[in-house]
């Protein structure tokens, strides 16, 4: 694979986009870019620096109670949840502080709650918290799943963004396609990249990459 590109134009130079042009493929889409944000969501240093700056988005909102974390983005939430409490964010939870949570998956793939989590989303003000959002499928059944536990959605905040919204919730995000304004997803069956002939590049998920030999 090629060598990273990179964009950094947030105001701290610790939130940097890592990218790949090729033909990837990921469990909803085939994408003309791979996003490399292991270490925004892994590294303590970069997944503060990306924690706090997508809670400047929110430090004008009204009430969060819970951050839903997904693929894997826990560690970006906990510092995003510990910013935007400093700044005086109103809670409704009786301790006035932020729950994190990510959900699990059945064996439908449908996301769930135990009963010894489903409080941190019934009767709560939900933030969802993403890597990248590209088709919006996963945001949809995150939306509905909060729905279903007797939450409400109150925002999307992700890293990188195609969407500027999901079902009239605003998606707030450090990067988007103002930035990769040539960055495109496909569906499997219609991939102009697969018609072509162009090689798969890699197998991409919430954890990462496996090239393709």
């Amino acid at each position: 694979m090629q060598d990273y590109k990179k964009i950094d134009h947030t105001k701290n130079k610790d939130v940097v986009l890592r990218y790949i042009p090729g033909h990837f493929i990921t469990p909803n889409t085939h994408v003309n870019y791979y996003m490399d944000l292991s270490d925004m969501k892994s590294r303590q240093r970069e997944a503060r620096a990306t924690g706090e700056e997508l809670a400047d988005l929110y430090l004008a909102s009204d009430v969060v109670d819970t951050i839903l974390c997904l693929n894997g983005t826990e560690v970006v939430g906990a510092y995003m949840a510990n910013k935007l409490t400093k700044a005086g964010m109103i809670s409704a939870n009786r301790h006035q502080t932020i729950y994190i949570t990510s959900p699990e998956y059945n064996i439908s793939g449908q996301m769930m709650f135990r009963e010894n989590n489903q409080h941190m989303i019934k009767g709560k003000k939900v933030l969802v918290l993403i890597d990248t959002a590209t088709t919006g499928s996963t945001l949809k059944s995150a939306i509905g799943s909060i729905r279903f536990y007797g939450g409400t959605p109150v925002g999307i905040s992700a890293i990188f963004s195609v969407a500027s919204k999901i079902e009239d919730i605003p998606i707030r995000s450090l990067y988007s396609t103002k930035d990769l304004p040539d960055y495109a997803s496909y569906r499997p069956d219609s991939c102009p990249l697969c018609q072509s002939g162009v090689p798969v590049d890699a197998i991409c998920n919430g954890f990462g990459y496996s090239t393709v030999q």
